[in-house]
């Protein structure tokens, strides 16, 4: 009997798009999908375990899911992004990092801890699209494990998406490659980035380069996607008030527009003794992100114990434009893109037509 290890080598991958990785000497080869930039030797796999070294040929995850459903928006969360509409969402196995608080471990630690393993199903990129045509989702998000280390994959499914009108993401850590950030660009708009600490030792827990973020979020901008930034408050691990003044101050650095997500950690996977993030410290994070100056903050994974800091208000005046409740919107007033209070615009992807 195969092994997930063999199914998934021998059946669910392909040789990896030429232009995210390089054939070096020795039968060596330098992956591009992130910023882990792996070198990886004949027969050898990379620090995801998901993309392996062939007779020098870098091999791809491709052709199945691991998860797939038809989610709101709200849920990624992108929150500027025509709010109350739907996004197909598909995720494969795998991830570049091996952070002890995630909350999809079963498949993102796939072939690196062995109670991970979820059921994988094969299925085509015309099906993915034709459920997203079926269920009149305007969004398709790559999102569960970690998109970036199946782009290969993910580029293919966008392009038919994009033929059809359909807008098209990555929930991420974000610790990505700048190689791979062009590639997706002429098919891939939104980008929801996990920013998840302000400190390089808490991303040696996790297995990543907070500059290697940070150089993320930079490029997203510079390359006109659509960026939005989370942060899940995890106690004891990220909420000083000055990592989250850091954290907020750089964000408004490089833009004061860009949404950020501050949300509440519940206790999971090698964390499940910790304490849960409490309303009272998102509280807290939200105003020090305010006094930092950005204009779109948002408290998540409460609803309902987070007031109204699940709503966007216009920065200029202050009057309420979209009212929310989870992943529940009540109230759009945006119209045109604009607040219609004060004719200020307001930064986000509020149709269609607004986004190439």
């Amino acid at each position: 009997m195969e092994t997930a290890e063999q199914l998934l080598k021998e059946k669910y991958s392909r040789p990896a798009n030429e232009e995210l990785y390089e054939v070096l000497g020795n039968g060596k080869v330098r992956c591009y999908s992130c910023g882990q930039q792996c070198l990886i030797s004949q027969g050898k796999a990379g620090t995801c375990k998901l993309k392996f070294n062939k007779n020098g040929v870098l091999y791809t995850p491709y052709g199945y899911v691991a998860g797939l459903a038809i989610d709101p928006i709200e849920k990624k969360p992108f929150f500027h992004v025509l709010p109350g509409e739907t996004a197909l969402s598909f995720g494969m196995l795998g991830c570049n990092f091996h952070c002890p608080f995630c909350q999809n471990w079963l498949s993102s630690q796939t072939l690196r801890d062995p109670n991970s393993l979820v059921r994988f199903e094969p299925i085509s990129a015309n099906t993915i699209l034709d459920l997203a045509l079926k269920h009149h989702s305007p969004v398709m998000v790559s999102t569960y494990n970690e998109p970036l280390i199946t782009s290969d994959w993910a580029f293919e499914i966008f392009s038919l998406a994009k033929e059809k009108g359909i807008i098209c993401g990555y929930v991420s850590n974000g610790h990505a490659s700048e190689k791979v950030l062009k590639f997706l660009r002429p098919v891939m708009q939104l980008f929801k980035v996990d920013l998840k600490t302000f400190q390089q030792k808490n991303y040696d827990k996790l297995g990543g380069k907070l500059s290697v973020v940070c150089k993320t979020i930079e490029q997203l901008m510079e390359l006109n996607y659509w960026v939005e930034i989370v942060t899940l408050l995890v106690p004891g691990f990220n909420d000083t008030d000055e990592e989250l003044r850091e954290l907020t101050k750089f964000i408004v650095k490089i833009s004061p527009d860009i949404p950020w997500h501050v949300t509440g950690f519940y206790p999971n996977y090698k964390m499940n003794d910790a304490f849960p993030t409490a309303p009272h410290q998102l509280e807290k994070a939200y105003k020090i992100a305010k006094d930092s100056g950005l204009h779109f903050v948002y408290a998540g994974n409460r609803p309902g114990s987070v007031e109204t800091m699940e709503n966007t208000y216009c920065p200029h005046c202050s009057e309420l434009l979209i009212e929310r409740t989870g992943f529940n919107v009540w109230t759009n007033k945006i119209s045109d893109g604009r607040c219609p209070f004060c004719n200020t615009k307001i930064p986000g992807v509020w149709d269609t037509d607004s986004i190439n």
